[in-house]
């Protein structure tokens, strides 16, 4: 937990926390992992946007079951579950209302721990910005990234085809593997690129992760009146697009927040979704590239190791809780 914000190393400590009896509707998750995000290493740095009431258990997804549960909490002992998204996972049990947890099934709890946030934000990007159909082509960048990764078997599993911008060119091999129709290495060509590796059809959907100069080069690769939706900034810098050329060519650009999409959602088809989501990463056809597992009285090195760059961190960081 923490009580300040700033460096992990400075304000995260390890505590004994009892979380007391499970009342009418709640039940008490015994967790098994705990996925770190970009997200929590700003929450408990307390960046602009990021701040939460303190003091707080950072964690906004994991996996574990169910130890106890009161009445009607719709969850017996032993059932596996996901936690609310921020419910605070980055600890070893945690108390919540049944109703606000999915069922969760058997499988790698390293993998499954990652369903809440990147699962869904690929599932809307691949399905609420453009009406794709089999054989159109999408483009994304930062497609190493567990996200990325997820979009290329979705769009893989719907008929649509996917050209994969990439960093490094070690990358390329094991993206077509995944999957991928084409991987590229981004560079100030990059249109010509895409339009050589698709035929001279040019996509119908840019996503971009990066923001920047990075947020040009994707639209400049696009179909007239595609949308090009931005769900990060990877490189730190706002979005850089060229006003005539979304004036000339009706490029419109999206700001995504998977929580706002899914609102739109009844919450049936959100459970729908999730659980569609969450059997496919338990039968590995959605799978991320883990880079380490570290235990709980580790938070700290596993903070440090989430906030390096790229090829540095080489994947997600889960925390083991069991």
């Amino acid at each position: 937990m923490h009580e300040a914000y700033g460096a992990p190393r400075e304000v995260l400590r390890v505590v004994e926390q009892d979380p007391g009896d499970p009342a009418e509707g709640e039940i008490v998750v015994r967790m098994e992992a705990a996925a770190m995000h970009i997200a929590d290493l700003r929450t408990i740095e307390g960046a602009a946007t990021f701040r939460r009431p303190l003091p707080r258990t950072p964690g906004f997804e994991g996996i574990g079951r169910v130890e106890r549960a009161g009445r009607d909490a719709g969850f017996a002992p032993g059932d596996r579950v996901f936690p609310p998204l921020g419910s605070g996972t980055f600890r070893e049990r945690l108390r919540c209302r049944g109703a606000d947890c999915l069922p969760a099934p058997e499988g790698d709890a390293a993998q499954l721990a990652l369903l809440t946030v990147n699962g869904p934000t690929a599932a809307v990007l691949l399905e609420d910005f453009a009406a794709l159909q089999p054989g159109d082509w999408l483009v994304q960048n930062a497609a190493n990234s567990s996200c990325g990764r997820y979009l290329i078997r979705l769009a893989r599993l719907a008929g649509v085809r996917t050209v994969n911008i990439v960093r490094r060119p070690e990358m390329v091999d094991e993206l077509l593997a995944l999957g991928g129709d084409a991987v590229l290495v981004d560079g100030p060509d990059l249109a010509a690129q895409v339009r050589a590796a698709t035929g001279g059809v040019a996509p119908r959907i840019g996503v971009d992760a990066v923001a920047g100069a990075a947020t040009q080069r994707i639209a400049e690769c696009l179909a007239p009146e595609s949308p090009l939706v931005c769900y990060g900034a990877m490189g730190g810098a706002p979005c850089e697009i060229d006003f005539y050329l979304m004036f000339r060519e009706g490029i419109v650009l999206h700001g995504l927040s998977f929580v706002r999409q899914l609102q739109r959602r009844r919450p049936d088809e959100v459970r729908a979704l999730y659980t569609r989501l969450a059997g496919l990463m338990a039968d590995g056809t959605l799978a991320a590239r883990i880079a380490a597992v570290y235990p709980l009285d580790r938070i700290v090195e596993a903070c440090e190791h989430a906030a390096r760059s790229g090829a540095e961190r080489d994947g997600k960081v889960i925390i083991s809780l069991v």
